[in-house]
């Protein structure tokens, strides 16, 4: 999926949805994080992707709420 689907898919949903999404993607990262440090994994592309995603959660999430404000 394109960056640009997965933005307007992000200003579609709700807040609330936005930050369990977003939590969703913290744990994710972190099991990745973890999977790396032991040589586990060699999945870095896919590290990349989601700390992207994960900025592109926090930053409509900001938006959303200084609109609301």
């Amino acid at each position: 999926m394109k960056s640009a689907d997965r933005i307007k898919k992000m200003r579609d949903a709700s807040v609330d949805e936005l930050i369990n999404q977003e939590a969703q993607t913290k744990e994710e990262l972190f099991k990745l994080r973890f999977q790396w440090a032991m040589g586990q994994t060699e999945t870095l592309k896919k590290m990349r992707e989601i700390r992207k995603d994960r900025a592109r959660l926090l930053t409509v999430i900001n938006e959303k709420q200084t609109a609301k404000d």
